[in-house]
């Protein structure tokens, strides 16, 4: 029997293992490739190159993604300022947002001279007459009577604020100007006075139910006033030269009653220029400037010249009734700032960007 032959009638597991065969292919079998530098390459670059196909459509989705997202910036912006510029300049609208959006974008609504108008400076005063009206008069402004009166209030509002723009012109020309210890100084004296309220609580309630004002919002709008006030003093020298010459002539020693008599603007010339009444320190019929001067008076002591914004005063204390004062005063009329502001206005013509 052949080798062969006996070979093929034992059994798999008893034959002896074929030891002609090298090692590493006895151990690894037939067809398994060798672990060399070029099959480590050859490997890497096939995994590489499966993932390059997840790579680049996630490096396109990206730029497609900043892309979008730009676009849509772009689009919200256009949309937004397309809306409120019709908001303001063709519906003329006056809501809270836009008034928001105004504080922070300085959309102008006029040009006096050099200087541009802002809409918010429009609706800053436009929206507290509208508070107003609406909370302490219950006006209905969607009423026939409320359209009127509401473009009647645009209209105002708009004049006061491109006069505003004037008088800054002429403060600015004239080296005018108003401090923060001025604007302070005459808050304590109103508020000495309990006419705005009896505490800090009770001014702030007053300003936000009257005219849904802040305080700083209040401090803005009388810094204002002040301004104006000082501009038309210092420019009209014709009353501020009058109220001099009837100063020194009582510091001369002349009668109170003949300068008043002489030189005063006010109907109580005829009377000494007694106010006809006993003055007392919350009395809202004189100006609050004139009361606290005259209560710093002993009797028979006369004023300097003083400022109540439309008028220069001088006061005299007659005598103390209790915790009244009766007094007498001179009243010069300073000129209105029209006067001034409508000069400037023919120079330099208003140029208006919203039609009311």
């Amino acid at each position: 029997m052949t080798a062969k032959r006996i070979k093929k009638l034992v059994p798999k597991k008893f034959r002896k293992k074929d030891n002609t065969q090298p090692d590493s292919e006895q151990t690894l079998g037939e067809g398994v490739p060798r672990i060399t530098n070029e099959t480590v390459a050859a490997h890497r670059e096939e995994v590489l190159g499966s993932a390059r196909k997840y790579i680049y459509p996630l490096q396109h989705s990206k730029h497609k993604i900043v892309l979008i997202s730009t676009t849509l910036f772009i689009a919200a912006f256009i949309g937004f300022f397309t809306y409120t510029m019709l908001a303001l300049y063709k519906f003329k609208s006056n809501t809270g947002f836009l008034y928001g959006v105004t504080q922070v974008v300085p959309f102008p609504v006029a040009k006096a001279g050099p200087r541009f108008v802002t809409y918010e400076d429009y609706l800053f005063e436009l929206r507290h007459y509208v508070h107003y009206y609406e909370t302490q008069q219950k006006l209905d402004f969607n009423s026939n009577l409320g359209k009127q009166q509401l473009a009647d209030y645009k209209k105002r509002s708009l004049n006061k604020v491109i006069d505003d723009a004037y008088i800054k012109q002429l403060a600015h020309e004239h080296k005018v100007s108003v401090s923060n210890r001025e604007l302070e100084d005459l808050i304590t004296v109103v508020r000495n006075q309990n006419r705005l309220g009896a505490n800090e609580k009770g001014f702030e309630d007053v300003l936000k139910d009257n005219f849904g004002w802040s305080v700083s919002d209040f401090k803005r709008e009388l810094k204002q006033q002040l301004l104006a006030q000082k501009v038309v003093a210092a420019l009209d020298t014709d009353t501020q030269n009058k109220a001099k010459v009837a100063l020194a002539e009582l510091k001369g020693g002349a009668d109170f009653a003949a300068v008043a008599k002489k030189y005063s603007d006010d109907p109580s010339k005829d009377t000494a220029g007694e106010f006809g009444f006993a003055v007392d320190k919350t009395n809202r019929d004189i100006p609050a400037q004139t009361t606290d001067a005259l209560f710093t008076l002993k009797p028979g002591q006369t004023s300097d010249i003083i400022n109540t914004g439309y008028t220069l005063e001088i006061v005299k204390n007659i005598e103390i009734q209790g915790d009244k004062i009766r007094g007498a005063h001179i009243v010069f009329n300073l000129k209105d700032i029209s006067t001034y502001i409508n000069d400037l206005k023919d120079k330099q013509k208003a140029r208006v960007y919203i039609k009311l």
